[in-house]
């Protein structure tokens, strides 16, 4: 560092939720596209909300004028405003650009969500979180240019209500190597070759910010830490250091942070610290303390401020503050210019646990969200100034709610670990897979190209309310229940008269995948405002698992046999995989995440052998966080494999032949993970596919994969309506690639989010697509 450059704040987060404690942004944004509210509007209302995050955060313990609050909004999501600032917007969007490549809300929407024949950007998922985020596309037309200031003007807004604060954006590296070739690029283009033409736009966007007044820019770099980059190691080395010498080289700019969440830095950290760059980012919650330094990469950092990210921005376990703070002191052997961070944005957990009064109080003194996660950086900056001392009575009331948790009943449940100690490779194993596809077509007679959904039906509001009146008192469980099977029969008859050859009962009674499950097992707890944001406006709420997980009676049977009974077709049994219910939950941090998918793969194990002896036939075990879970570091992507895949055979193995099991995964990158779907040994896999208009296929071409797969034709995540054109373009070219007898037809996900009309419209374009295929295949024989 050097006398000019300005101090860092001791305490900082990376980021904080943005859709508001009451989830106000979402409602504000669905009310702009539903056209019941103007563009000012909700700018007016986005305004507020970055309002009260800096009063709050201010309040909370970070400085009001040191550059300790980040300046993180945004309308939809982070790598799209990095895209929109930089002019990287698709040619066939090319006309919703003014002359000077700006892009209104309004515009910005239609670019995240499709219109008419326009496709949306592709959605995948943001490196090991549940968070979604939009891949830009970039080709050698692609012109960058400054088409934004939008976090320029929102720095000068936080500065006239008396703030100086940190605007974030995503770093040039990161952004170039999450994006995808464009449709006009040519074979072997790589979006990371335009990375000097993408730097300067960067620097004229850091003299803006100094211009303005800003100290200091965080630049996100979480690409850095990912070894599951397709980009040569070197190659991204490389460009970290042509990116942060040039943009460190400016004349006029703010100091520049590079945060790097989700992992070590390794390598990456030697070529940032080669750079001019003013302090970095290390995630100590994921990684360590950097050793064995080189000689000229430790005299570096001597002179840059070491940010250290000791508490954990992923989950929402209290924390053990003893054990951050001797991390903390450990960073002082690289560089006296120390500060601590949480180790990601705060955008993946809620925003107070002082919301839910309705949670256990034990429980709730286990716990720390995005509020009490500040609160506890605050704690660490105050004990980096004024010694260990002046925290001691923080650090003691920590070590005490760790010590009252390990002891708690329910946390180890004898029963449930001695099942698990018992099990043996069998209970892992099902029979051959030719002979049990032989079993399943005597069984189910489904014709060429079976057609079915992936398991929900859209949640009108008449389901909501019907679910909030039950939850309070004012309508009877038996009244419920009549309005839930009402619902059901309406789904099947629905599919019945569409065509559809293997039916849902569309799941009308399930608030969600995970949290259903979640209130029917034991070892969990739910929250009533714990929302986190998965992408664009979609919020989950996930739960908690703090205990000893299993099933103290059937879950889904009854509404499974019902649905049964209102139709000769097959009925699909629905459930959620162990894997996506560890992801989508805050899991316990106190065993390791396979002890803990053992026990979850129990429970589902027996509520799918009750299925089965209800008459059930298939049963549909949804995995869409595979991927998402897995490690950013290849040292350890095969022992999580080995045991994702393991808990996802033992939920499933214990069924006979005729019974066809079903998995479905999300945006899961097929090609990266085939060797782990393939062992799951599902009988017919469901995947996303429609957004990135089959790439996945060639994938599943190269890889000789013979299970059934269904490869999505209908990208639900948008509200366009797709053609029978389209859905027909789309199977064909999945003939093309996989044998039409392994080939399912069905929707990308789930159906939830969408209303009857445009489902209804779809679903029908996709029957009668699937049967024109089928018309012309019959025809050929």
């Amino acid at each position: 560092m050097t006398d000019t450059t300005p101090a860092f704040p001791t305490g900082t987060i990376l980021g904080y939720p943005r859709i508001g404690r009451r989830r106000e942004l979402k409602k504000a944004v669905e009310a702009f596209w539903a056209g019941s509210t103007t563009a000012d509007e909700l700018e007016a209302t986005a305004a507020e909300l970055r309002a009260a995050t800096r009063e709050r955060l201010a309040g909370l313990g970070l400085g009001r004028d040191d550059a300790s609050i980040p300046e993180s909004f945004s309308f939809y999501d982070q790598v799209l405003d990095a895209a929109v600032a930089v002019g990287a917007v698709p040619s066939r969007f090319a006309d919703l650009a003014s002359a000077d490549g700006s892009i209104d809300l309004a515009g910005y929407f239609t670019i995240a969500r499709g219109e008419g024949e326009r496709a949306p950007l592709e959605m995948t998922k943001w490196f090991d979180s549940n968070y979604h985020y939009l891949v830009p596309e970039i080709g050698p037309e692609t012109e960058f240019r400054l088409a934004s200031d939008r976090i320029v003007r929102e720095f000068e807004e936080a500065a006239a209500a008396g703030f100086v604060t940190r605007p974030v954006l995503v770093g040039p590296v990161t952004f170039l190597l999450l994006s995808k070739p464009s449709d006009e690029a040519p074979e072997g283009f790589r979006p990371l070759s335009r990375l000097a033409d993408l730097v300067p736009v960067y620097r004229e966007l850091l003299a803006r910010l100094a211009e303005a007044g800003a100290p200091w820019v965080q630049l996100d770099e979480p690409a850095l830490v990912s070894e599951s980059i397709d980009e040569p190691r070197e190659a991204v080395l490389a460009a970290v250091r042509q990116a942060y010498d040039a943009l460190g080289a400016a004349s006029a700019r703010p100091a520049i942070f590079v945060a790097a969440p989700y992992g070590s830095l390794d390598d990456a950290l030697p070529a940032l610290a080669s750079t001019p760059v003013e302090a970095i980012s290390l995630d100590l919650v994921r990684g360590t303390v950097p050793s064995g330094l080189d000689a000229g990469t430790a005299t570096s950092l001597l002179t840059k401020t070491l940010v250290g990210g000791v508490i954990d921005g992923h989950n929402i376990w209290r924390g053990d503050l003893d054990a951050a703070f001797g991390r903390l002191t450990e960073l002082l052997s690289l560089s006296p210019n120390l500060a601590v961070s949480t180790s990601t944005s705060l955008l993946h957990v809620p925003h107070d646990i002082e919301d839910e009064p309705e949670l256990d109080a034990r429980l709730r003194s286990w716990l720390a969200f995005a509020d009490q996660k500040v609160g506890q950086v605050a704690t660490l900056a105050h004990g980096l100034t004024d010694g260990h001392e002046a925290i001691e009575e923080q650090l003691r009331a920590a070590r005490e709610a760790l010590a009252d948790r390990a002891g708690a009943p329910g946390v180890r449940v004898p029963s449930v670990r001695e099942r698990e100690a018992a099990l043996t490779e069998a209970d892992y194993r099902r029979g051959d897979y030719s002979a049990r596809l032989q079993a399943q077509e005597e069984a189910l007679h489904l014709p060429f190209l079976p057609t079915t959904t992936i398991g929900s039906f859209p949640q009108t509001g008449d389901i909501r309310r019907a679910r909030a009146q039950l939850a309070k008192g004012l309508i009877s469980e038996a009244e419920y229940l009549g309005r839930m099977r009402d619902e059901i029969k309406r789904v099947v008859d629905l599919q019945e008269e569409l065509g559809i050859d293997v039916v849902v009962h569309g799941e009308p009674e399930r608030n969600d995948m995970v949290q259903y499950f979640a209130e029917n097992l034991d070892g969990f707890a739910v929250t009533k405002n714990g929302w986190v944001q998965s992408y664009g406006s979609r919020c989950t709420r996930p739960s908690i698992l703090w205990g000893d997980v299993s099933r103290p009676k059937p879950i889904t049977v009854d509404w499974s046999t019902y649905a049964q009974s209102l139709t000769e077709k097959p009925v699909k049994g629905m459930l959620t995989g162990p894997v996506t219910i560890l992801a989508w939950s805050f899991v316990r941090d106190d065993q390791p995440l396979a002890e803990t998918a053992r026990q979850v793969a129990l429970a589902l194990r027996d509520e799918i052998a009750d299925l089965e002896a209800a008459g059930i036939r298939v049963v549909q075990v949804d995995e869409p966080a595979l991927r998402e879970l897995l490690p950013l570091k290849k040292a350890a992507q095969d022992d999580y494999l080995d045991w994702s895949v393991g808990s996802f055979r033992l939920s499933t193995a214990g069924v006979r032949d005729e019974t066809q099991i079903h998995t479905h995964l999300c945006y899961s990158e097929f090609g990266v993970v085939i060797d782990a779907i393939r062992n799951l040994d599902a009988d017919v896999t469901s995947i996303e596919a429609a957004r990135s208009r089959m790439e996945v296929v060639h994938d599943i071409q190269r890889s000789g994969f013979e299970h059934g797969i269904g490869p999505g034709v209908y990208d639900i995540h948008s509200p366009r309506v797709p053609s029978v054109a389209e859905v027909t373009e789309l199977l064909e070219t999945a003939l093309d690639a996989i044998p039409g007898r392994q080939l399912w037809v069905n929707p990308d996900c789930g159906l939830k989010t969408r209303g009857y009309d445009e489902t209804v419209a779809s679903l029908r374009n996709i029957v009668e697509a699937t049967r024109s295929i089928r018309e012309k295949a019959a025809a050929t024989v």
